[in-house]
């Protein structure tokens, strides 16, 4: 009976375990599925805001309503680019001012002091927090006040990594959660990450996970949620589920556009930690970009400590596989020269032995002779057959490939020299269409890496020329001759020798073309070039 028990309680583990591989693969592929359109997330986010400030624009708005509209696209900006969120609560600054209403004043104050806190503008923020009077503030206010000493005290603890400023925040924390509803979410909130700091672990992680259960991807407050999980489950050094809870937190995380987020640095990082180092330097990238974006001192401070790790191990990686190939195709390339020999040596052999053969016939007095001589060709066959097997055994499935295109080519040529089609066989040899179509090949990839990594080139281009003399690709082209020579150039290629050779140019078209374009140049034409070197740098950065 107690083994019975034993084997139900085993495979009800292992169940589990399935289940919970099964799940966190889910939401891999769903996280895949959102970074892939995670521009798409932007424009729609971008398209919200466009239709507000549209709204700016109507007639008769009267200032507080100015405000509420301002107070509209402020929250859509609060978390996606900080430095237009500060710009929309400093007009707002003016009108309450104007209006004259204490309680939007002390709004705005609190507001911009949060956004000064993750700009890293510490000065600037406790300047703003330390002129508000807590006392005169409206009930309404007072938990927005206490919510906003702890987040700064929080990212000024993160900058400067002092235990007494995470205190602080901590205790500005407990003032919050005697100011808000308890049966609000962000109470609840509150109260769980609480309960994490203070090393209740398995608590935490069921009152998070009761929260996550209320919520969905398109509830901002889900990423803060599922990343608090992770967080916990970071605590209990359980990587899988780590990766469960961080992935969730960055699919709500784009799909609502928060730019200041902390779920692609962790999920970065435990992806390094347990050796997966591509994606890893795929959600470090993405989170450096986001603080970038966003503006978030404190989130770049964090990305700081680990992403040049993750950095250099990725470059480390890339450049051994990239030695490793080319090992493999210099090898290739010998085995390759090895059998075509083998081959040559076998076909030698196989005349040698008609030639004896036809002497046979010749004359009878040398029959010992000639049979000596067969029997010795036979001998050098025979090794010529096992040197053939040898290296068909040894190079079947690196050479496969190339001998199934080198057999149907000759094959083809061998068809057309049987029929007699003289003219065709000529044609096929002297023939330059895979030539044509590799190098048609190799610059539509080079288009399409080059537009990939600068996505932004035929603008930035164009806007350094003339307005009359815009150069542009047509219809079904991504970059025309022009555009792909200053491409080159812009990748550091400059010498027109090199440019002629990969385009399969003269040096006087090169030279021609250069000079065409420096004189269309809206600037200096002596510095177009070094600015063209230029263009897309800041991004790249």
């Amino acid at each position: 009976m107690k083994k019975v028990i034993l084997f139900i309680f085993v495979l009800t583990g292992y169940s589990s375990y399935i289940f919970a591989s099964a799940a966190k693969d889910s939401i891999m592929v769903r996280l895949d599925e959102v970074m892939a359109k995670k521009e798409l997330y932007v424009k729609e986010k971008e398209q919200r805001m466009l239709n507000l400030k549209k709204l700016q624009s109507f007639p008769d708005l009267s200032a507080r309503q100015l405000y509420d509209l301002n107070q509209k696209i402020y929250k859509e900006y609060r978390k996606f680019k900080t430095d237009s969120a500060v710009h929309y609560i400093l007009m707002n600054r003016e009108i309450a001012a104007k209006i004259g209403e204490a309680k939007l004043r002390d709004e705005t104050d609190l507001q911009l002091a949060w956004l000064y806190s993750t700009k890293g503008m510490y000065i600037e923020a406790k300047n703003i927090l330390d002129n508000i009077d807590k006392e005169k503030l409206p009930s309404d206010l007072i938990a927005e006040y206490y919510l906003t000493y702890n987040a700064f005290y929080s990212h000024y603890a993160l900058n400067n990594n002092e235990n007494v400023y995470y205190r602080r925040s901590e205790l500005y924390r407990d003032s919050l959660l005697s100011a808000l509803d308890t049966l609000s979410l962000t109470y609840q909130i509150e109260y769980a990450t609480k309960v994490l700091y203070q090393l209740d672990t398995e608590r935490a992680i069921k009152l998070f996970n009761d929260l996550l259960d209320k919520t969905t991807d398109d509830n901002a407050n889900r990423a803060l949620i599922a990343y608090f999980l992770g967080y916990a489950y970071k605590e209990q050094k359980n990587p899988e589920l780590q990766k469960k809870y961080f992935a969730i937190s960055a699919i709500s995380d784009i799909t609502n556009c928060i730019k200041d987020n902390a779920s692609f640095q962790n999920l970065a990082l435990t992806y390094y930690e347990s050796g997966d180092i591509d994606k890893a330097y795929r959600f470090i990238q993405s989170a450096i970009e986001d603080a970038i974006y966003c503006n978030v001192r404190y989130r770049t401070i964090e990305s700081s400590g680990f992403y040049p790790i993750i950095n250099s191990t990725y470059q480390e990686k890339e450049k051994f596989q990239k030695e490793k190939l080319q090992t493999y195709l210099i090898l290739i390339s010998i085995l390759s020269l090895a059998l075509i020999a083998g081959m040559a040596y076998i076909y030698k052999q196989m005349k040698r032995l008609s030639v004896i053969r036809k002497q046979l016939y010749r004359t009878n007095q040398e029959l010992i002779k000639l049979n000596q001589d067969l029997l010795d060709s036979n001998n050098n066959l025979g090794e010529a057959n096992h040197v053939k097997e040898e290296y068909i055994a040894r190079f079947f499935d690196q050479c496969s490939e190339y001998i199934e295109k080198l057999e149907n080519y000759r094959k083809s040529l061998n068809a057309k020299a049987k029929n007699n089609q003289l003219d065709e066989l000529f044609k096929m040899i002297k023939s330059t269409t895979l030539v044509e179509t590799e190098l048609e090949e190799l610059y539509q990839n080079f288009d399409s890496i080059f537009l990939n990594i600068y996505p932004s080139f035929i603008q930035e281009f164009n806007a350094l020329l003339l307005p009359e003399e815009q150069i542009l690709p047509k219809p079904g082209e991504l970059l025309n001759t022009e555009l792909r020579i200053f491409a080159l150039i812009r990748l550091g290629i400059t010498d027109s020798i090199k440019i002629a050779n990969f385009l399969r140019y003269s040096l006087r078209t090169v030279y021609n073309y250069r000079t065409k374009v420096r004189n269309k140049a809206a600037g200096s034409r002596e510095e177009f070039e070094e600015i063209v070197k230029k263009i897309g740098a800041f991004r790249q950065s």
